[in-house]
């Protein structure tokens, strides 16, 4: 008899809180969020993306966007090998990036294949990025872009990674290292961030707009300059700069801003309270 192997399975913390516990309510919430985006034709590969995290009553149907467009870009030939998902820790992370290890993750749509070999690289390459689940363990900034990843595109094997400080040469390695992956797969980076978080509903919509021009300008030194503990304009900003200087090393030249709404358009009850910025933007490498 052969030796039986232990497959280690991870499992999503966010069922029920964060996204739907039931496995058809969340596939209908999901495929709604991402059939009610009007996309148009971009004109070439999304190479990396900015998609929200909040729970998916406050940002589902902007994330909706992200993922629309990658629906569409992947049915128009462009569909991507593997799809690495870097978010952060909420409650504060180690150094560098903590790749989530394992075989699969389980969400209550099924389970996804963890890409081991791209992760392996993307490891050796830089004593900045890890194989360590602690800290996804309760953590929902990347995970909850899984079930759209799910619904998008089906199969697909992903990589999950945290990125834990805010070293800029955490970044560069990072970018570096997702470079030499580019090589060997064809690859969709996603951001996962959301935006400022101020009780000033005016203040978020207008720094917020600001933050989104210097994005389509690819103007990653001032957003990185701009940010700050307690002006977090983007509250994943590590994984950002990384999407945005691994799309430009690529060939992209803008980002192209999908949707932006935040939870004073939707909530106002929430003017004055706590309002939070969802943004969706796509990086493309023309054809």
């Amino acid at each position: 008899m052969g030796k039986k192997t232990n497959r280690i399975v991870r499992k999503t913390f966010g069922d029920g809180r964060w996204f739907p516990g039931n496995r058809r309510t969340l596939a209908a919430t999901v495929n709604g969020y991402i059939e009610n985006a009007k996309i148009d034709n971009l004109g070439g590969r999304i190479v990396a993306a900015i998609a929200p995290h909040a729970g998916y009553t406050y940002s589902g149907k902007v994330a909706g966007y992200a993922f629309r467009a990658i629906k569409d870009n992947a049915m128009r030939g462009h569909h991507p090998d593997t799809v690495l998902v870097f978010g952060i820790s909420h409650r504060g992370g180690g150094k560098g990036v903590a790749i989530m290890d394992g075989d699969a993750i389980e969400t209550p749509l099924g389970e996804v294949a963890l890409d081991r070999e791209a992760a392996e690289l993307l490891v050796s390459e830089s004593p900045r990025i890890s194989f360590n689940y602690a800290p996804h363990a309760g953590e929902h900034s990347a995970e909850n872009e899984i079930p759209f990843i799910q619904e998008a595109l089906p199969n697909t094997k992903i990589v999950v990674g945290l990125i834990g400080d805010h070293d800029r040469e955490t970044v560069d390695d990072l970018v570096r290292a997702l470079g030499v992956l580019s090589k060997k797969k064809k690859i969709l980076v996603i951001a996962s961030s959301d935006m400022l978080h101020d009780p000033d509903y005016s203040l978020v919509t207008r720094i917020d707009g600001e933050t989104l021009e210097k994005v389509k300008a690819m103007d990653w030194d001032t957003i990185r300059e701009e940010w700050r503990p307690s002006k977090q304009i983007f509250c994943g900003i590590m994984p950002v700069l990384a999407a945005m200087q691994f799309a430009k090393s690529q060939g992209c030249q803008k980002g192209i801003v999908l949707n932006y709404r935040n939870s004073g358009d939707d909530f106002p009850d929430s003017r004055g309270q706590w309002v939070v910025g969802y943004a969706s933007v796509v990086f493309v490498v023309p054809e």
